[in-house]
């Protein structure tokens, strides 16, 4: 979907721990094997966009283990290794999609990342699982 909303002329950047399998085969579409946190992500990103992104998508989760804590404390380091991202990658007045679970924690991540925004709102999606404690924030206009 997303390589179809940038268009041809556009690029697609994803970030995965695992290569995707089979490729996507989008001549728009560069699939990055990475960690979030990795130290050199954002120059390796910047690098195959050419410039800051448009808009930042994160759907990132955590392997959920069964031991709470644990979950939650690996769902705040996704989610604080997305908000050292945003200025890093996302030009002023970008937007930004991202995945959070519902947890005290995310919630202080969320909070932040909210205040860089012009907007945000917090939207669960209807394909969602019954249960499910994911909801997406999405913030429009970047402050740089």
């Amino acid at each position: 979907m997303a390589s179809g909303a940038v268009g041809p002329k556009g690029r697609v950047v994803g970030v995965d721990l695992a290569e995707l399998d089979p490729p996507l085969g989008n001549e728009n579409v560069i699939a990055l094997i990475a960690d979030l946190g990795s130290p050199d992500l954002c120059e390796r990103v910047r690098e195959v966009l050419g410039s800051r992104a448009d808009v930042l998508l994160s759907d990132a989760a955590p392997k959920l283990t069964g031991a709470r804590d644990a979950d939650r404390a690996n769902e705040e380091r996704l989610l604080e290794a997305v908000e050292a991202l945003i200025p890093e990658l996302l030009r002023p007045g970008g937007d930004l999609l991202v995945k959070i679970l519902d947890a005290p924690e995310a919630q202080l991540v969320e909070r932040r990342m909210r205040t860089r925004f012009a907007r945000a709102k917090t939207v669960r999606p209807a394909a969602s699982r019954k249960g499910s404690t994911e909801r997406y924030l999405m913030a429009r206009n970047f402050g740089g």
